[in-house]
């Protein structure tokens, strides 16, 4: 099986069982006309991330790393009327593509977007009691993954959903002795998740147009 057909196969999941989406062809016609790297999650991916929220009924949502906004997008449409997305971004230039992005998707009022280290920002919404949320998704630096999911679990509630993204790594999750710093981190997920007795979790692994990767995802108990 080759990287093609896997491709193939996501443009016929999204052809058999997607609208046509023209807000978010935009963004990612956006991302790439300001230079944003090519590393959105897919629309399979994000669908999968807005049905998920949908499951939750979620009302508040945290997302670690923005990027150019299309995932937050998802889950900021999958919210319930009242709720909102808090998203957090070092890079002020993809936070401004982002911004660009809620509005022309219409989705401005349900999202918070702080621009800065996610690391101090997490500090701060949990100096402000921003918490609890009822799903958290990780898609940033992934060294930074046990911190992220250190400052996760006290942002959450029992019941929180929490995801993190890209932890299959092409498989070189299995390279125990490897120094890659994204192998690292995405192993350093797996020992948080499987060590902490407060987490149920699993991974999917996932092949499509993004290549092979795949999310990790736990309850918190």
């Amino acid at each position: 099986m080759s990287k093609k057909i896997w491709a193939a196969v996501d443009d016929y999941i999204v052809d058999a069982l997607f609208e046509a989406d023209p807000a978010l062809d935009a963004v990612l016609a956006a991302n790439r006309d300001q230079g944003l790297p090519p590393i959105d999650v897919s629309p399979a991916q994000g669908k999968l991330l807005s049905l998920l929220a949908r499951i939750q009924g979620a009302r508040k949502i945290l997302e670690i790393g923005t990027l150019g906004g299309y995932s937050t997008i998802w889950m900021a449409r999958a919210l319930r009327m009242d709720g909102k997305i808090v998203t957090l971004e070092l890079d002020s230039h993809h936070a401004k593509v982002a911004q660009s992005n809620f509005r022309r998707a219409g989705v401005s009022e349900r999202v918070e977007l702080r621009v800065g280290p996610a690391l101090q920002s997490l500090a701060a919404l949990s100096a402000e009691n921003a918490g609890p949320f009822d799903l958290i998704f990780i898609d940033a630096d992934k060294p930074n993954n046990p911190n992220y999911l250190s400052w996760a679990m006290r942002l959450s509630r029992p019941g929180t959903v929490i995801i993190c993204d890209n932890v299959i790594r092409d498989g070189a999750v299995l390279d125990e002795g490897g120094h890659d710093a994204n192998v690292v981190g995405a192993r350093a997920a797996f020992s948080f998740i499987g060590g902490d007795k407060r987490l149920d979790g699993t991974a999917i692994q996932m092949v499509g147009a993004k290549g092979y990767d795949g999310f990790a995802i736990a309850i918190v108990e």
